[in-house]
C-alpha cells in the first residue's frame, strides 16, 4: 500500500479547505432565492423571514473573533472538525424545520459554527503555507471557493428550491460537511501542543462576542425595525460599552485573547478595513441583483441562478489573477489596481441595472465588477497574513473575518436604506444602491494606499 507524500497531504489538505470555504461561503446566499418558499410553508410574516438571513449573519458575526482565538489555543484541526459538525447538524435541523422558531435556531447554529470554520481554515492555510508565493497560491485557490461561493450560492439555491423544494438548501449541507469533516481527520496534520502556561482570556471573549453580536444584531435589524426603536438603541449602547470594555481587558491581560501589538502591524490594519469595504461594497451586489432580476426582469428563482453564472466565473477567474500580480506587483498596486477596475464595472453594472435596461445590458458590468472582487478578495487575505506570527494567526483571521461580516452588516443597512428613499421604482432605487457600492470602492482605494510599499 502506497503512502501519502508530505506533498500530496498539502495538496489534499488545501483541496478540503477550499472545500470547506466553499461550503461557508454558499450559505451567506444560498437561501435568499428560497426566502419566499420558506415564508410561505412555515408562516413567516414579511417582516421576520428576514431573520432566516439575519440569524446566520449576526451569530457567524458576533463568534468569529472567538473562533479565531480558539483555533490557535484549542488547535486548528479540532475547530476545523467541531465547525464541520455543527454545520452538518444544523443544517440536518434547518431541513427538517417544521416551523420558523426551529429554523432560525437552525441559522444561528450555522452561523456559529461558520464562526469557527473561517477562522480556522484560514490560519490552517496561513500556517501549512509559508509567507510568500507558496502561501499567495494557496490563498488564491481558497479565496476561488469562496468568493465564487458567494455568487454560486444564488444558482445553487435557485436550482435546489425549483428541483426539490426549500428544505434542500439546508440538506445539501449535510453530505458535503459530514465528508469534509471526516476527510479533516485524514489529511489535514494533528495539531501541535499549546505552549505551557497559555490559558482561554474568558472575560475578553464572553465582552467581544456579546458586543459583537449585539452590534450586528443592531445593524442587521435597524433597517427592519427602525433604527429609533428602543430594542436597536439598547443592543448598540450595550454593544458599545461591551467592545470598550474588552478594549480595556485586553490592554491589561496577561494572555489577551486578542494581543493589542497586532494593531502595529500596518499590513494587518489596513487589510482589516479592506474586508470591511469589500463586504460593504462587492459583498453587497447579489442582495440586490437578485431582488433586481427577479422583481423588475420578472426572472423565475432558477433563471436568476442561472445568470450568476457570469460573475461567479468573472470572480473565480480573479481569484487567480489577484495571486499573480500580487506575486509580481505586490499587494498594495495589486489591491489600488483591482479598486480602481471595481470602481468602473460597478457604476457600468448599475446603468445596466436600470429599469430602462436589459439583463444583456448588465452583462460587461458584472463581469468586470466580477474579476476585481476574485483579485480583491485574494489580496486582501495575504495582506491580513502578512507578518502575523504563526501562533496568531488565527486571532488575525477571525479579527479579519469580523469587520467582513460588519461590513456586510452596515453595507446592506446603508445601501437598503438609500434605495428605498424617495426612490421612484424599485429598479431605480436599486441602481442608486449599486452606484453608491462603487463610491464605496473609491474609499477602499484611498485605504489601500497606506499599505506599506513592498514587494
Amino acid at each position: 500500500m502506497r503512502t501519502i507524500s508530505a506533498g500530496e497531504r498539502t495538496g489534499w489538505s488545501l483541496a478540503l479547505l477550499a472545500l470547506a470555504q466553499l461550503i461557508f461561503s454558499l450559505d451567506l446566499n444560498i437561501v435568499f432565492v428560497a426566502l419566499p418558499e420558506i415564508g410561505a410553508e412555515l408562516g413567516f410574516t414579511g417582516q421576520t423571514q428576514q431573520w432566516v438571513v439575519s440569524a446566520y449573519v449576526v451569530f457567524a458575526g458576533g463568534f468569529l473573533l472567538l473562533g479565531g482565538r480558539a483555533a490557535d489555543l484549542l488547535g486548528r484541526r479540532r475547530i476545523f472538525v467541531t465547525a464541520l459538525a455543527l454545520y452538518a447538524v444544523s443544517s440536518l435541523a434547518g431541513g427538517l424545520a417544521t416551523s420558523p422558531a426551529l429554523i432560525v435556531v437552525a441559522r444561528a447554529v450555522q452561523g456559529i459554527g461558520g464562526a469557527l470554520l473561517l477562522p480556522s481554515t484560514l490560519s490552517l492555510i496561513n500556517t501549512l503555507f509559508e509567507e510568500g508565493p507558496r502561501r499567495n497560491r494557496a490563498l488564491a485557490v481558497w479565496g476561488g471557493a469562496g468568493a465564487s461561493g458567494l455568487t454560486v450560492g444564488a444558482l445553487l439555491g435557485g436550482v435546489l428550491t425549483e428541483a426539490f423544494g426549500w428544505p434542500a438548501v439546508f440538506l445539501v449541507n449535510v453530505p458535503l460537511a459530514g465528508a469534509a469533516a471526516v476527510a479533516a481527520l485524514l489529511v489535514i496534520p494533528r495539531d501541535v501542543a499549546s505552549r505551557a502556561g497559555r490559558r482561554f482570556d474568558l472575560p475578553g471573549a464572553v465582552s467581544v462576542t456579546a458586543g459583537a453580536t449585539l452590534l450586528v444584531f443592531a445593524l442587521v435589524q435597524g433597517p427592519e425595525i427602525g433604527w429609533a426603536s428602543p430594542v436597536i438603541v439598547l443592543a448598540a449602547v450595550a454593544a458599545v460599552v461591551l467592545l470598550a470594555l474588552f478594549l480595556r481587558l485586553e490592554a491589561r491581560g496577561r494572555d489577551p485573547l486578542l494581543p493589542l501589538r497586532l494593531l502595529k502591524n500596518r499590513s494587518l490594519v489596513v487589510a482589516v478595513a479592506v474586508t470591511f469595504l469589500f463586504m460593504g461594497t462587492f459583498g453587497t451586489l447579489p442582495y440586490f441583483l437578485t431582488v433586481l432580476l427577479q422583481t423588475v426582469h420578472g426572472l423565475s428563482a432558477l433563471q436568476t441562478g442561472l445568470l450568476f453564472l457570469v460573475p461567479s466565473i468573472a470572480i473565480a477567474t480573479g481569484t487567480q489573477l489577484g495571486e499573480r500580480m500580487t506575486n509580481r506587483l505586490g499587494v498594495r498596486t495589486t489591491l489600488l489596481a483591482a479598486f480602481a477596475v471595481g470602481v468602473v464595472g460597478t457604476a457600468v453594472l448599475a446603468w445596466g441595472a436600470d429599469e430602462g435596461s436589459s439583463v444583456p445590458a448588465a452583462l460587461p458590468g458584472l463581469v468586470v465588477s466580477g474579476v476585481a472582487q476574485g483579485v480583491v478578495w485574494t489580496a486582501m487575505w495575504i495582506a491580513a497574513a502578512t507578518g502575523v506570527p504563526a501562533g496568531e494567526q488565527g486571532v488575525a483571521s477571525g479579527l479579519a473575518s469580523t469587520t467582513l461580516n460588519v461590513g456586510n452588516a452596515v453595507g446592506l443597512a446603508v445601501l437598503i436604506a438609500v434605495s428605498h428613499a424617495g426612490a421612484v421604482s424599485l429598479a431605480d432605487g436599486g441602481a442608486r444602491a449599486i452606484l453608491l457600492a462603487a463610491a464605496g470602492m473609491l474609499l477602499g482605494l484611498l485605504v489601500t494606499a497606506t499599505l506599506p510599499r513592498r514587494r
